[in-house]
């Protein structure tokens, strides 16, 4: 897909260190925007009303912040984040992030390299939360062999590696997508659209992310 940057620089405006990573000369994820990949995690696990422990899969691991913000509910047992690229793991077990130092080393925690999109299609393993965070969107993706996951067949395999009462959580960069949502109902029992404000240090304003829920019966 290209190669992978972990930059540090000193932003002028929020007046902090700020890592971001780039993919060839796309930008990915800054740390200076983490709520809604910390809200991906929190709002998945809040959507889940079982009582524990819980098998929890992360497609993505880029800054971390999805899998920290994981790791602070109590009923997560298990959390095996799925990341294609081995420079991004290395960041993390070397302690580059200060903000997520440790999560490497956490017993509860497996970094797995390899394609999310290959470990939700094994029919012999189960989940009971994954939270996706890849693409920019649904209709936005990084890679062209990522589309099919966006399809009704591709998110029925999503569904059927899920237990009852199991949540799929993704995110997005774009505004609520209607017709994303009509196919999301077609295969789980439910599905919401979650827009996430946060405030925008850079423009002094706000700006929004989307986080998809659905959840399998049970």
């Amino acid at each position: 897909m290209g190669e992978i940057s972990l930059r540090r620089r000193r932003d002028p405006v929020a007046g902090v260190d700020v890592f971001e990573v780039r993919l060839g000369d796309e930008f990915l994820m800054s740390s200076l925007f983490t709520v809604a990949e910390e809200e991906l995690s929190r709002l998945g696990l809040a959507a889940h009303v079982g009582a524990g422990p819980l098998d929890v899969l992360v497609g993505g691991l880029g800054l971390g912040y999805t899998a920290r913000a994981a790791l602070e509910d109590p009923r997560v047992a298990s959390l095996v984040v799925v990341e294609a690229l081995p420079a991004v793991i290395d960041w993390h077990r070397h302690d580059l992030l200060p903000d997520t130092v440790g999560l490497a080393a956490d017993t509860r925690v497996e970094l797995r390299l390899g394609s999310f999109f290959a470990v939700v299609q094994d029919p012999a393993r189960s989940w009971d939360a994954i939270l996706l965070d890849i693409d920019h969107s649904p209709r936005h993706v990084l890679h062209p062999s990522h589309e099919a996951f966006y399809t009704e067949a591709g998110l029925a395999q999503v569904g059927a590696t899920l237990r009852p009462g199991g949540v799929f959580a993704l995110w997005s960069d774009d505004p609520p997508d209607e017709p994303f949502v009509a196919l999301l109902r077609r295969v789980f029992a439910d599905a919401q659209a979650h827009i996430v404000p946060f405030a925008n240090v850079l423009t002094g304003g706000e700006s929004a992310n989307t986080v998809y829920l659905s959840t399998t019966s049970g």
